[in-house]
């Protein structure tokens, strides 16, 4: 069962798919218990219980399918939240409300149309002939602890919720002229004219006082903290230090390499291609076809290829002279595979006779099994030796490191001594581990807790031993420690001026762009405004991003119309707006993605709108908030 599994793991894939329920349905109506509440049961639903049991397999379900999606990227930390729990109970709660209108409403499903969808999904377990792979079917559900009943009735369920989900998302539609007019306001072009009033403008004429250098100082006293920080000595107990002191000698690689010769051993390879004539139709006139193309690849061996191009039937391997690559057992069906494990390299089979038709086949390439010397593989037997000298060595030598850094509180030195590690140093280091430093051992959020604890600020003494990975003990001591201090305000002086400067120089820009606005909005005329340009909220035309923003929802209702907008860090602008109009060509994919778009919004509402209805409809109760619910003992 097993090995069939893995020679169809594509198909697994589909059939997996196919038993995930959608995205708020996470099990079948199957799951459902009918008898009354307990202690164990979280909500109830229409009066049938939910318990915490299906509620942390959810869970598990979920994550299990973040896991397959992310990847390496994945992080269970990030999904272990309050949040993500009530979220999959609200998604069970939905499901259950839905399950309880399919079954008030009698929704049902025909045996015809589960068949058919069945057909539809699993094209690809249906052979040559169109009959449907019914062993092979069941095999695949077998692996998945299913039978054939089961997977019906859970096709039959996913129709049935289809047909709810379809009813109301389908009602959920938006006018076209609601979507132009949305769509209208998304592509909208203004024509603007800029006034600019640079910060640079203003700069020559700020004058910054020592009062205000000390009140901006004073005022800001946390940009100017430096951090406690401390120097420090650590050890570090792990693999690599451990294997260091972990002999081996020429005679236990020798002993491992006789014993685990298989493991050194390269499995014998064969590259085959073959000829096919199918069988269909007139199966006596088929095979004196192929007895005759056999007999002219006996006479010309060396065109086997070119002949395999030109008569082979078989669309997969005719293009490539009839090359079926490096065999993988259990891959081509019974007779070939045989046929190929029998032939000598160039030698031509006989007619060989499967269920598509007659094979002619040969072995292009052949390599034996072969063992490497043990020259070849003596540095990676040491290395795995050593490796498993190592573990059984750090077990010890953990213990010992353990006891010595408790025993000799006041120095490092004495463990160091006894079990060969090096004295490591560090300085500038704070409580809170460093990004920059990534996985150093010292920089290890347990670790510098026990390193900044107050009996090793204190006394200076050794901390514990700190598993900061597997198989990785740190303990470290504090040699010098440095507490927050302020910058002196000295050190700091010239920097604030400029801030300060560029601070007065913003307010003068904003008050004479104020100044500006005013005056524009009362003459009504372009005095002072640079060129027209025609900017949207796709395209800038050189003009700030913060003021295309204010630009394009000011109001036009009246033209023209200014806006005043302050430039962070740059200054201040006026701009004035001529016209309002659509982009002479619009963009017809876009236009119609955005309607689509919308509807899809607007049925996901409805949707939500509905489930929410049945909750009301269901009288959800729930028994244990999920904050005061505990997981469950495995």
């Amino acid at each position: 069962m097993f090995d069939f599994v893995r020679t169809h793991q594509k198909l697994m894939q589909i059939i997996l798919a196919l038993l995930i329920v959608p995205s708020f349905v996470l099990v079948g109506v199957s799951g459902v218990k009918l008898f009354g509440e307990d202690a164990n049961t979280i909500a109830k639903v229409a009066g049938y219980p939910l318990t915490q049991q299906e509620w942390e397999n959810a869970q598990r379900r979920q994550l299990d399918q973040m896991r397959q999606q992310m990847g390496k990227n994945f992080d269970q930390k990030a999904f272990d939240t309050p949040e993500f729990k009530q979220n999959v109970l609200d998604q069970l709660i939905a499901q259950r409300a839905v399950n309880a209108e399919i079954r008030s409403a009698h929704l049902t499903t025909s045996e015809q149309k589960v068949q058919e969808a069945i057909s539809t999904q699993l094209p690809m377990l249906f052979k040559a002939d169109g009959t449907f792979d019914k062993e092979q079917y069941l095999q695949i559900l077998a692996a998945q602890g299913m039978n054939a009943g089961m997977h019906q009735e859970q096709v039959r369920h996913d129709l049935a919720l289809q047909q709810v989900a379809n009813g109301v998302e389908l009602s959920g539609f938006v006018p076209r002229t609601v979507s132009k007019a949305i769509s209208d306001f998304g592509s909208q072009e203004r024509e603007v004219q800029e006034m600019a009033l640079p910060v640079s403008q203003f700069l020559p004429n700020v004058k910054v006082t020592d009062d205000m250098v000390k009140a901006f100082y004073d005022k800001n006293a946390k940009l100017f903290e430096i951090p406690e920080s401390a120097k420090i000595e650590y050890v570090v107990l792990n693999t690599d230090a451990v294997a260091a002191q972990a002999a081996v000698s020429d005679q236990e690689v020798a002993s491992y390499y006789e014993s685990n010769k298989k493991r050194f051993t390269s499995e014998e390879a064969r590259r085959a291609s073959h000829i096919l004539i199918k069988g269909e139709g007139d199966k006596a006139a088929a095979k004196a076809k192929a007895e005759a193309v056999l007999a002219e690849v006996r006479k010309n061996p060396g065109d086997f290829a070119k002949i395999a191009k030109a008569k082979s039937d078989d669309p997969g391997s005719a293009a490539q002279g009839g090359d079926l690559d490096v065999l993988v057992k259990g891959s081509f069906v019974k007779p070939v595979e045989d046929a190929i494990l029998k032939l000598k390299q160039g030698e031509i089979s006989d007619l060989v006779e499967s269920d598509f038709g007659y094979h002619i086949i040969t072995v292009t390439e052949l390599k034996p099994a072969h063992l490497k010397p043990l020259d070849e593989v003596k540095g990676d037997i040491a290395a795995e030796i050593k490796k498993q000298k190592a573990a059984k060595l750090y077990s010890e030598m953990s213990e010992q490191f353990t006891d010595t850094v408790f025993s000799d509180f006041e120095s490092l030195k004495p463990v160091a001594d006894k079990l060969k590690l090096k004295i490591e140093t560090m300085e500038g280091v704070r409580r809170q581990p460093n990004p920059i430093l990534g996985a150093a051992p010292f920089n290890n959020a347990k670790f510098l807790a026990a390193l900044f604890s107050d009996d090793s600020l204190k006394n200076k003494r050794n901390t514990e031993a700190v598993e900061v990975a597997p198989q990785t003990l740190v303990s470290g001591r504090i040699v010098e420690f440095k507490p927050a201090a302020k910058k002196p305000l000295a050190e700091v002086e010239a920097a604030i001026k400029q801030q300060v400067a560029l601070e007065e120089a913003v307010k003068a820009a904003k008050k004479a762009g104020e100044e500006k606005l005013a005056a524009a909005r009362k003459s009504g005329d372009a005095a002072g405004f640079g060129e027209a340009k025609t900017i949207s909220r796709a395209k800038a035309d050189g003009i700030n991003p913060a003021a295309v923003a204010a630009v394009m929802k000011a109001d036009a209702a009246k033209l023209p119309a200014y806006v005043g907008v302050e430039i962070p860090g740059q200054g201040y602008g006026v701009y004035r707006i001529n016209k309002v109009g659509q982009p002479a060509e619009q963009d017809a994919a876009r236009r119609e993605q955005e309607g689509q778009r919308i509807n899809q919004i607007v049925a996901q509402q409805e949707m939500t709108g509905y489930i929410d209805a049945l909750k009301q409809k269901a009288k959800v109760k729930i028994l244990h908030p999920v904050a005061t619910i505990k997981k469950q003992a495995e």
